[in-house]
């Protein structure tokens, strides 16, 4: 299925929708999600639950410790076990999940959290398990952007979250144009300024250094791998100093006294925690509309996804 020109397709729980598949009847509706993320993402919903014959409403279920294997059970019927129904739910799903660029989980949820779920060993509970349905679906798709909608309130782990959506969604096109060696390096360049916003940037750089006509294929599929690993450490204020800087160094034989020692104030006050990321970065967009280089109007840093999703406002 091809990837939608004006929207990109993300994964979600049926509920966070709207979507009456809870297993008291409800739904979870998350505003910021069909309104915010609405306008840039189009939705494919899964319940695995509800996928495998469950129904809503449903008699409640959590996961149990049992000889050292996570299962997921009823909590008045422990016999009643869907831990591999749920299981095979996400292979079925594979041919659906092939184009997606990331995916939103309902949180706390026995089939589909992605974190800190409460598992229960001789009755009492330890919040460190995952989601039967979403720890399957995870490791069969080690690319994808996955996050929960808790989590999606803090203004760290959103913007992480969708500036790799935007990642993953520029390599499945470059591929569907088709991969070349030409192509793959100039992924790179394009995003090496992200990538140092979260981590040295020099081993994608090394594993590219042996790029030739003949093994791209395989290079990028380990590359892909590597650059969606790097991204999930979160970007630091640090790292965003350097890059600044760094950026700051392609106007040096542009820039006058007076603006020159502006900008490097304005970092620094972004460095102390006293301005947000957007405004050095707001700052450097005007100096390079007035010194245009190519390096920079490639680049991605600057403009990761839509300005209207106002995701640096806040970092």
């Amino acid at each position: 299925m091809p990837i939608p020109m004006n929207k990109i397709p993300i994964g979600i729980s049926s509920c966070l929708l709207g979507e009456n598949v809870r297993y008291d009847g409800g739904h979870r509706l998350d505003a910021y999600i069909t309104g915010t993320l609405g306008g840039y993402f189009e939705f494919r919903p899964f319940c695995p639950e509800m996928g495998i014959g469950l129904g809503a409403p449903r008699p409640t279920l959590h996961l149990v410790k049992i000889d050292d294997t996570v299962h997921c059970v009823g909590i008045k019927d422990p016999d009643w076990n869907v831990t591999e129904p749920l299981r095979n739910y996400a292979v079925q799903q594979q041919s659906l999940y092939d184009d997606l660029c990331g995916y939103i989980l309902k949180k706390n949820s026995p089939s589909c959290g992605m974190e800190r779920v409460k598992i229960y060993t001789d009755g009492q509970p330890c919040a460190d398990g995952v989601g039967i349905y979403a720890k399957e679906m995870m490791r069969l798709n080690p690319l994808l952007p996955v996050e929960e909608e808790g989590r999606l309130g803090d203004a760290n782990l959103r913007e992480n979250f969708i500036q790799r959506v935007y990642v993953l969604h520029r390599w499945k096109t470059m591929l569907a144009e088709g991969l070349t060696a030409s192509s793959l390096t100039r992924f790179h360049a394009r995003h090496k300024l992200i990538i140092m916003s979260h981590a040295d940037y020099r081993d994608l750089g090394q594993l590219l250094a042996g790029l030739t006509k003949t093994n791209f294929a395989q290079i990028a599929e380990q590359y892909i791998l590597q650059l969606m690993a790097t991204l999930k450490k979160a970007a630091t204020r640090n790292n965003h100093v350097n890059v600044l800087q760094h950026i700051q160094g392609y106007l040096k034989k542009d820039l006058s006294a007076d603006d020159k020692a502006e900008l490097c104030e304005v970092i620094e006050q972004y460095r102390n925690g006293y301005i947000p990321l957007i405004v050095p970065l707001t700052l450097l967009k005007h100096h390079f509309r007035k010194s245009p280089d190519p390096y920079i109007e490639e680049s991605y840093y600057m403009s990761p996804y839509p300005q209207e999703l106002q995701l640096i406002n806040q970092l």
